[in-house]
């Protein structure tokens, strides 16, 4: 049948399995939001706020599924409010499409009303990206995307569609599937084998968890080795949730701002064993002094992260699913005692400094408290998203997974603002009640997204760690920049809980951890979104840290 391009992309997103798409209409994708509500009854658009908003929204539904996103914005100034969402799901390997209207052929490259080369711009931030001007190439393209977003490593794909293309008229053939994974890469027996032979040799065994892992869902798998090998495991930032905290051999996210436990771990492990991670500075500190007692395997679909950060032994590149599954199956059992004494004692050390900073911390709102809180309340499907900053971290120290992907939050860009659009896509995906982790300079970047949540019902909670200045940056500023605090001090009067109420939220205000129990409770058990102000001192630290350019050798573990 011949049907215009407008109703070509509906339909190919149909066919690829969409049913929700993220956006805000303009003058150049008109046509396209015209046939958004010819087929309603088969997909649902959520109108955001603002386009950066909606990418965001796309990107934490794909972060909760492991679907594809969707965001749809017109030419110019809709184009490059994309921008930030784009760049952040390419840092995190999110996969995303990004469909963007643009003038008609016959005015590109003349500055038109609101013409922009978005492919130009975003040709760094996007694994692949297309300008379709021949409405016959446009279904296949769309597909095309779809396969590029979703195989291998994922990532996002841009579509910039000329406002003609999508009125031209062409043959249209449904397929039957969505567009298939392109095939990847089977690593090589030989280092299969190179992989086995070190992690039989090894006394002190790592499994380094990361994103790469988390996506695939390998969280049985991995525990499996770690039983057989007699390892432990830890995992960075963006590793989190894929591996159940219950788990004994946990021991938690490691790194800059990473747990006592794992951190040292890593340091006294003699193989570590990288799955689906890329060593970035933040897991590693100083490069030249990162596990210099260990052998390391690293596991990647990608083969430009191996070596890319750490020299490592073994680069196995190629599905990591199934690279695992191999070594697994090749590997011998193992007992380590002297390791499990090792780790034991740095378990026992870390709760030793835990419960030193419980009792410091006396009867005040703190933001170990409040987690504590949010552990108690939520349940093992509740996903919980974050900003960027101390509360990030907080959440990323405290909070307890125990489902794969329930943990939404920009890890490679630290996209502060991303948290609002995030939470409401990871809700829409899954119609369960999102929890928002923010700091108030966090949310003040895109609070404008709380239309979104109310005019969409969005069960979502807000919780905002209130200190009044930007945390991480002050508490940088604190070690060292000797306390000159340029800038980091907001002193705002922004009343949360009015703001709240104007937007047509409830807003409730917490200042002991009672309150934030009471509000909180209430909160998970409300239709709509709620807002709670959770007001805690501006000195709080986020511990442990790693000085920049440290190692863990410099790791600061208090105040003092």
């Amino acid at each position: 049948m011949k049907i215009t391009g407008a109703q070509i992309i509906i339909e190919t997103l149909i066919e690829q399995g969409v049913t929700d798409v993220f956006g805000y209409p303009g003058g150049q994708v008109l046509f396209i939001y015209d046939e958004l509500y010819k087929a309603s009854d088969r997909i649902n658009h959520i109108l955001a706020a603002h386009e950066q908003g909606a990418a965001h929204a796309a990107d934490g539904y794909s972060r909760a599924t492991g679907k594809v996103g969707v965001v749809i914005s017109t030419s110019g100034p809709g184009a490059t409010n994309l921008v930030t969402g784009i760049a952040t799901a390419m840092l995190d390997s999110v996969p995303l499409i990004a469909i963007t209207g643009n003038v008609p052929c016959s005015l590109i490259g003349k500055d038109s009303f609101q013409e922009i080369d978005i492919t130009g711009i975003t040709l760094p931030i996007t694994k692949h990206n297309y300008f379709v001007n021949d409405i016959n190439e446009l279904a296949d393209t769309i597909r095309e995307a779809f396969s590029i977003a979703k195989s291998g490593r994922p990532g996002p794909v841009l579509i910039d569609i000329p406002k003609d293309v999508q009125t031209a008229v062409c043959e249209f053939v449904k397929k039957d599937s969505p567009a298939p994974y392109f095939p990847q890469r089977i690593a090589p027996e030989s280092d299969i084998d190179e992989a086995v032979k070190l992690i039989n040799e090894a006394k002190r065994p790592y499994i380094y968890i990361g994103g790469g892992a988390a996506g695939e869902g390998m969280t049985n798998e991995i525990m499996r080795m770690a039983e057989k090998i007699d390892a432990y495991i830890g995992c960075t930032f963006m590793g989190l949730s894929a591996m159940c905290n219950s788990y004994d051999r946990f021991l938690g996210m490691q790194g800059m701002h990473g747990r006592y436990a794992s951190s040292m771990a890593n340091k006294e492990a003699d193989l570590i064993i990288g799955v689906g991670i890329r060593f970035s500075d933040r897991a590693t500190g100083n490069v030249e002094k990162y596990a210099q007692g260990a052998k390391i395997i690293q596991l990647d679909p990608d083969f430009s992260e191996i070596n890319k950060n750490v020299k490592v032994n073994v680069g196995v590149i190629g599905d990591i699913v199934d690279s695992f599954g191999r070594i697994l199956e090749k590997c011998n059992e193992a007992k380590h005692p002297e390791w499990n004494e090792v780790v034991g004692a740095l378990v026992a050390q870390e709760n030793r400094m835990n419960g030193e900073a419980v009792k410091a911390e006396g009867d005040a709102l703190t933001p170990r408290k409040l987690l504590e809180i949010v552990n108690k309340v939520k349940d093992k499907n509740t996903i919980i998203a974050t900003d960027v900053g101390q509360h990030q971290m907080w959440t990323a120290q405290f909070t307890d997974f125990e489902r794969t992907r329930r943990f939404v939050s920009s890890g490679g860009l630290g996209t502060m603002g991303f948290g609002l659009g995030a939470a409401i896509g990871a809700s829409i995906s899954e119609g369960d009640r999102t929890v928002l982790i923010t700091g108030d300079g966090s949310f003040g970047m895109n609070l404008n997204e709380l239309a979104t949540a109310v005019s969409y019902n969005v069960p979502v909670t807000v919780v905002i760690v209130n200190n009044g200045v930007l945390g991480m940056v002050r508490q940088w500023q604190t070690l060292f920049y000797g306390k000159r605090y340029s800038s980091t001090v907001l002193g705002r009067k922004t009343d949360f809980v009015k703001l709240a109420e104007a937007f047509g939220a409830i807003g409730y205000r917490a200042t002991t951890p009672e309150e934030f129990e009471e509000y909180f409770t209430k909160a998970m058990n409300t239709d709509g979104p709620v807002v709670i102000d959770a007001i805690i001192d501006k000195d709080e630290f986020v511990l442990p840290m790693l000085p920049p350019g440290g190692s863990i050798d410099d790791i600061i573990v208090s105040k003092a």
